[in-house]
């Protein structure tokens, strides 16, 4: 690297590091350093807001607050806790972690990447938030926030390779804990999708984008998310109400489309209860539906 190149770099964080100390947000996940935690964190935040995720994650880290504690409650609890949250394929996929981390590892999360990424429901992505956050790894850890600040400044839309080959060339030797934070902060507050407070950056210098004109680099870039589909009326909402239903009580299999307000789409209907059989989220007893 140019000597040019690698002063400007510590510039930019030394920047960086000025405006969050006075500008980082006190998240409850921040306060801890326990593995398991953290991973609880990263699942629950999957394609999930900050503010949706603080009171569940208060929740599930006081009654699982361990690998084993998870691993020893029924499946139902786990998604009844999860209720609400979203995405109940992530809960699913915590409690299984949970058991393997149990059987295989002690109980004890691992910190190898490939361990990590054997975990149920663990991409790239958690398993590089796991080692940064929890173990203080030096890894660059690229979630839709730090994807799109990485292509603006580059100036350009980066592949994955790329994008993580630059995130992890970007953190400064010890510091992998804060410096993913750092740039995590940025990307919610500054850097944001829609309304991007170039004039506020801190680091705004040292982006080829800066708010130009010009096309977007972070559109279709790596590690930057896509608009989703309309939540009213989909698959997603309809399995939504039947999964909270059943959080409360059995169901009877023939008033399953009533409890996703589907009864002029019977067939689709049956289609999200099978589906939901296969994946493991609800189990059919007879006639009967229940959780789990």
């Amino acid at each position: 690297m140019r000597h040019a190149e690698l002063i400007a770099r510590g510039l930019r964080h030394a920047e960086l590091s000025r405006w969050w100390a006075a500008e980082r947000r006190g998240l409850p996940w921040r306060r801890t350093r326990d593995p398991w935690l953290v991973l609880v964190s990263e699942v629950m935040l999957q394609q999930t807001q900050v503010e949706r995720v603080l009171p569940y994650y208060e929740t599930f880290a006081e009654r699982w607050p361990t690998p084993q504690h998870c691993a020893e409650a029924a499946l139902s609890d786990v998604l009844a806790a999860w209720q609400g949250l979203g995405y109940p394929r992530r809960a699913r996929n915590l409690w299984r972690t949970a058991t393997l981390i149990s059987e295989r590892h002690g109980g004890t999360v691992p910190a190898g990447l490939d361990d990590l990424l054997a975990l149920p429901g663990v991409g790239p992505y958690t398993a590089r938030a796991v080692q940064a956050f929890a173990f203080g790894i030096d890894t660059g850890v690229v979630d839709t926030n730090v994807g799109r600040i990485l292509a603006r400044w580059a100036g350009q839309r980066l592949s994955p390779t790329q994008a993580q080959q630059m995130a992890d060339e970007l953190v400064p030797a010890g510091e992998g804990w804060s410096w993913n934070q750092v740039m995590m902060d940025l990307g919610n507050r500054i850097c944001t999708k829609r309304t991007p407070r170039c004039g506020d950056c801190p680091v705004r210098k040292w982006c080829a984008w800066a708010g130009s004109n010009g096309p977007d680099p972070a559109d279709r870039s790596a590690g930057v998310s896509t608009r989703q589909a309309p939540y009213e009326g989909s698959d997603r909402q309809a399995r939504g109400r039947l999964l909270a239903a059943l959080s409360e009580r059995e169901v009877a299999r023939a008033q399953g489309p009533v409890a996703m307000r589907l009864e002029r789409d019977k067939a689709r209907a049956q289609r999200l209860v099978d589906e939901l059989i296969a994946e493991g989220l609800i189990t059919a007893d007879g006639e009967q539906l229940r959780l789990g």
